[in-house]
């Protein structure tokens, strides 16, 4: 099973774990945010994400056009505890 059938199968079981009119709500922030015309402004799958600089843990700032000219970058999203 390849990982796009491996997380559509895992879509379709949170499905049947969430009421349906949970779900029509979901749904239709979904639908207003993809007619808001957002989607236009994602950076699409192997395009190179845009300069920015952010400060470090020592609150030093960083960019990642100077990590990219140390090498490879793994960029990471961390969207904290839910």
């Amino acid at each position: 099973m390849s990982l796009e059938e491996k997380l559509a199968s895992i879509r379709e079981m949170g499905k049947t774990r969430q009421p349906p009119e949970v779900r029509a709500v979901m749904q239709k922030a979904i639908d207003d945010l993809r007619e808001s015309g957002i989607m236009d402004g994602i950076a699409k799958v192997g395009a190179p994400a845009p300069d920015f600089t952010l400060p470090n843990m020592a609150g030093q700032p960083v960019s990642l056009s100077a990590l990219r000219a140390r090498g490879p970058v793994v960029l990471s999203f961390y969207r904290g505890r839910w």
